[in-house]
């Protein structure tokens, strides 16, 4: 049986990447660590509106987290090495890795990260698109 795109019609050209970008994303693991918010954070006098990404990142440090921007995906990985030398009656706090990925659409840019309280913000915005009407020539053949 073949899979229907919505993508297939013919008014809509050159969806191809999104469709190939739904494809990933659905086939991206579900694993839901380290947990996360995105808010949308109003325009300011001094700010443009823009996105937050929030991951709660208890017990990592700076040093042990990463964000990388690849492409158009945002990576953010967490290592924590696990302490040998420590003897542990209880363990509930395992040293955890993980890498959770968001893809960007185009234009989208990061504006920076912060890491306070065990939260990680990542800042994103969209800049304003100029509006682009042009008129096209209509040539004749032959």
């Amino acid at each position: 049986m073949t899979r229907t795109s919505p993508f297939g019609h013919p008014f809509l050209l050159g969806f191809d990447e999104i469709e190939q970008a739904l494809d990933r994303v659905s086939k991206a693991a579900s694993d839901g660590y380290p947990p996360y918010n995105i808010e949308r954070l109003p325009r300011t006098e001094s700010e443009p509106e823009r996105l937050r990404i929030t991951l709660a990142v208890a017990g990592f440090t700076r040093e042990q987290l990463d964000v990388m921007l690849e492409e158009s995906q945002l990576v953010v990985r967490g290592r924590q090495v696990d302490e040998r030398e420590r003897h542990f009656l209880h363990r509930g706090i395992a040293a955890r890795q993980f890498q959770r990925t968001f893809l960007l659409a185009d234009g989208m840019e990061v504006l920076g990260a912060d890491l306070a309280n065990g939260l990680l913000s990542i800042d994103l915005v969209r800049p304003e698109p100029d509006r682009i009407v042009r008129k096209i020539d209509i040539g004749a053949r032959g």
